[in-house]
């Protein structure tokens, strides 16, 4: 992608800000969580040179199994730790989409994409309940230590699945804490996962911190919004 497109791309993430943050559709049949949703606080999760001291993202991705020319999305970028990493690794012929919902973090994403000149990156304003991905586009779908600030999370892993191409798997990693404290119990993660048709492929505690990888692939059947069941933290 080219820089006059990522200018482009900034201004149309601008363009869109305000339907992209109109409030969620009072009637949605797709029920609410039984537990708190943790305030999204900022872009910035850890200083990106302790994450790599930690070797946190080879040892993600390595679980994953990326390889070059896969076409893998960094769902709430934030300022690009994942992004700026995945690009290279997969290639010129892989792509990397990234996504959040908060306007001036996809604008200064931009900013960091042209600076670095990723030319196989592009950026995506989603909304808080929905993705707004292409339909069958992505062979891996990371989550990194933001599920549990979706305010819906059995609408937006409904939304999510349409993304994902035969075979594709999401990455989840988080904290196992409570989600109230920036964290998602596994039991509840996964508990949620499959009550929107994702069957768990994959669990690994993260070194000694709290931090977990799990991976999800979906089933061939995914339920009716009306017919999703709630899980208990």
């Amino acid at each position: 992608m080219s820089i006059k497109t990522v200018r482009r791309a900034a201004l149309l993430v601008l363009a869109l800000a305000a339907t992209a943050c109109r409030e969620q559709d009072a009637g949605s049949p797709f029920p609410d969580p039984h537990r708190p949703v943790a305030p999204i606080e900022s872009s910035r999760y850890l200083n990106e040179d302790a994450r790599d001291r930690s070797g946190e993202f080879e040892t993600v991705t390595g679980l994953a199994e990326v390889k070059p020319g896969m076409r893998v999305a960094d769902i709430g970028a934030g300022e690009g730790y994942y992004t700026v990493r995945l690009s290279p690794m997969v290639g010129p012929r892989g792509r990397v989409l990234a996504q959040d919902i908060i306007p001036e973090t996809i604008r200064e994403l931009a900013n960091r994409v042209q600076r670095e000149r990723l030319d196989n990156v592009a950026l995506k304003l989603g909304q808080p309940n929905d993705p707004q991905l292409p339909p069958a586009s992505f062979d891996r779908i990371f989550m990194i230590h933001m599920y549990h600030e979706i305010e819906r999370p059995s609408e937006f892993l409904w939304n999510l699945r349409g993304g994902l191409k035969p075979g594709a798997s999401v990455v989840v990693v988080d904290a196992d804490r409570p989600t109230d404290r920036h964290g998602t119990p596994p039991r509840l993660l996964v508990c949620e996962f499959a009550a929107v048709g994702y069957e768990l492929t994959r669990f690994e505690r993260l070194g000694d911190t709290e931090s977990y990888f799990a991976s999800f692939v979906a089933r061939d059947t995914r339920p009716e919004p009306q017919d999703i069941p709630t899980c208990e933290m």
